[in-house]
């Protein structure tokens, strides 16, 4: 049994069609396909069976690639022990991160990986709260993000950890009547107009919470994801919003106020597949997060 066909099969489990996988991996279908035949006639049974949107895995090739992760993890793991024997880590890490997120604690990150043989790859995205783990599979490392739980929703299977906890304040106008207090319960901003984000994500479960408490419908005025459209729309007196006290920068325009009552502090999270965290490159950079997120507080 060849590691490259438990791979392969993990892959066309995961993305679904021949067609991705092979965007994914820089490879042709045919060279996949000739793959797949030459797994099959190895092990003496069929691994995918014709299906509507061309191929799908037959019993045999969801047991291989069901077991896949485990395999390849174990596998990572010994090269890890192997890579840390021989000194410092090197190479290039992907990570995928949201914005607000990196905002925190990638600059710190890639401050602390001057002078080292390691290299960033980076790319953002703003995402529903269970999409981000799907972006594991083209990252080493995703950055992401959740108010209910330190696991995100959908990364129950995944390697998952906490790299910092940040409060989710409520930004006011700075002319705004609540711009004098210290903090705010549910029951002050019931009246208010919110700058708020489309549910699915993060932040909107802090304004379920509020309506939760106090049995009051909010009124959304708009639903948008940009943080800093939020710190624009709130600076001009047209409502107040939600926004991360770590990585929204300070105006004259706007105040940030705790929300107590409610659970308002998300876990920031590293997620990624258990075989990829085991390089040891990786477990390198997420150390340095996880470094740069306990300095945040």
């Amino acid at each position: 049994m060849e590691v490259r066909h438990l791979e392969l099969l993990r892959e066309l489990k995961e993305r679904g069609t021949l067609g991705a996988v092979a965007a994914a991996t820089y490879r042709t279908p045919s060279a996949l396909s000739q793959q797949l035949r030459t797994a099959e006639r190895e092990l003496g049974v069929a691994l995918v069976e014709p299906a509507s949107r061309g191929l799908r895995l037959t019993w045999a090739g969801e047991i291989l690639a069901s077991g896949a992760d485990d395999v390849l993890a174990a596998l990572a793991r010994v090269q890890g022990a192997l890579d840390q024997g021989r000194g410092e880590p090197s190479g290039t890490v992907r990570i995928g991160t949201l914005p607000s997120a990196g905002a925190a604690l990638i600059p710190g990150l890639m401050a602390g990986l001057a002078g080292t043989h390691l290299r960033i790859e980076l790319e953002d995205f703003d995402l529903a709260e269970a999409d981000y783990a799907g972006r594991t599979l083209d990252h080493d490392l995703v950055i992401a993000h959740s108010l209910s739980s330190d696991v995100p929703t959908g990364a129950e299977g995944l390697f998952s950890r906490v790299v910092a906890r940040e409060p989710i304040d409520v930004a006011v106008p700075a002319a705004h009547r609540l711009a004098s207090r210290a903090s705010l319960t549910p029951e002050d901003v019931t009246e208010e107009r919110w700058i708020a984000v489309p549910r699915g994500f993060p932040f909107a479960t802090v304004l379920e919470s509020v309506e939760a408490a106090t049995g009051a419908t909010l009124e959304r005025i708009v639903e948008i994801r940009d943080n800093r459209l939020v710190e624009s729309l709130v600076g001009r007196g047209l409502g107040i919003g939600l926004l991360p006290r770590f990585s929204t920068p300070p105006s004259d325009a706007y105040r940030l106020i705790p929300l107590a009552g409610v659970r308002a502090t998300r876990a920031i999270v590293a997620i990624g597949r258990p075989d990829r965290v085991e390089r040891h490159a990786v477990r390198a950079v997420l150390d340095r997060l996880a470094t740069v997120g306990e300095s945040l507080a």
